[in-house]
């Protein structure tokens, strides 16, 4: 993709289902709050991911300003919602994507990259032909355009979609999506169209995949449980699924007092025993205590690598 394409995108964007339209090249922000520029927090090695996703050395991540959801609890907020972040160019993003390699990455992990779609093609480009050669995951909410899918397909190796909620008034009340449920679970069935069925290498790293994470809510157990149940139905081992218990309630409100507090381990342990009862396979739990502050990362909003 030339730069001359990003910009055609970028006049009247239409990137994510809200289609709202915005001359991005022409000094408007969408409504994910990015302009022209890409914008990023961070470019880093992570190793909180799945195993099969940090593996022994890292997870190669860049976690991009902006957001095409407005979830009221994200963990993420300063970025998703603040606009923390720097500024670069393609070149730039590319620069990142073969240091991560350097540093010995197992993946290029894009966190929140919807926005910024013709941008990260341009610089995928310009990185594979200067030796990128790891696979690229497609980190993401879910809410997702079928036709800006498309535009990945061949840059795209593992997508890491959330299926967030099964209860659109939920959707609509936490993260302002409307017609979530129809619209993730259309994109999840592009995103295996592409991949196909997981390969995991002889090291247990993901190769090729689709893999769904579903991070459970206070109160929000039949909601997970419908999730649940759609997964094991409609894609089996096809896909991997990570159900997660790690929310944690940094962003208190009292208008959405319900999500103040963390998710009772009963409720966690009866999804759990759902997946096993369905005989599901290939599914992430987490063991303990998962829901601290101390797996956010830290944001400076400063480029630390240019310092």
């Amino acid at each position: 993709m030339t730069e001359t394409e990003v910009s055609q995108l970028l006049r009247r964007c239409h990137l994510c289902p809200r289609q709202c339209g915005a001359d991005r090249t022409g000094g408007q922000k969408g409504f994910c709050g990015a302009g022209a520029n890409v914008k990023i927090a961070r470019a880093a090695l992570h190793f909180w991911e799945e195993p099969c996703i940090s593996g022994g050395r890292g997870s190669g991540t860049v976690f991009f300003s902006g957001c095409t959801m407005k979830c009221v609890y994200c963990q993420n907020y300063r970025i998703s919602s603040e606009g923390l972040g720097y500024d670069i160019s393609i070149s730039e993003l590319a620069d990142n994507f073969l240091r991560l390699k350097d540093e010995g990455a197992h993946n290029i992990n894009l966190v929140t990259p919807t926005q910024y779609v013709p941008q990260i093609i341009c610089a995928l480009d310009m990185a594979k032909e200067r030796g990128l050669d790891i696979p690229v995951v497609y980190n993401t909410g879910g809410y997702e355009s079928i036709e800006t899918l498309k535009l990945l397909r061949g840059y795209v190796d593992i997508y890491m979609p959330d299926i967030k909620y099964f209860d659109d008034k939920r959707a609509v009340k936490y993260s302002s999506a409307p017609d979530y449920k129809r619209t993730v679970c259309a994109a999840v069935g592009e995103m295996l169209r592409q991949t196909g069925e997981p390969v995991i290498d002889a090291d247990g790293m993901m190769k090729k995949g689709v893999m769904i994470r579903h991070l459970m809510l206070p109160g929000g157990l039949a909601d997970t449980l419908h999730i649940i149940d759609y997964i094991n139905s409609e894609y089996g081992s096809r896909v991997y699924f990570s159900l997660m218990s790690q929310y944690t309630p940094v962003r208190r409100s009292e208008r959405f007092s319900e999500l103040n507090e963390l998710v009772k381990r009963k409720s966690y342990e009866f999804a759990v025993d759902r997946c096993a009862e369905l005989g599901m396979e290939n599914v992430y739990i987490q063991e303990g205590e998962a829901a601290d502050e101390s797996f956010i990362p830290e944001f400076s909003g400063k480029d630390e690598h240019s310092l």
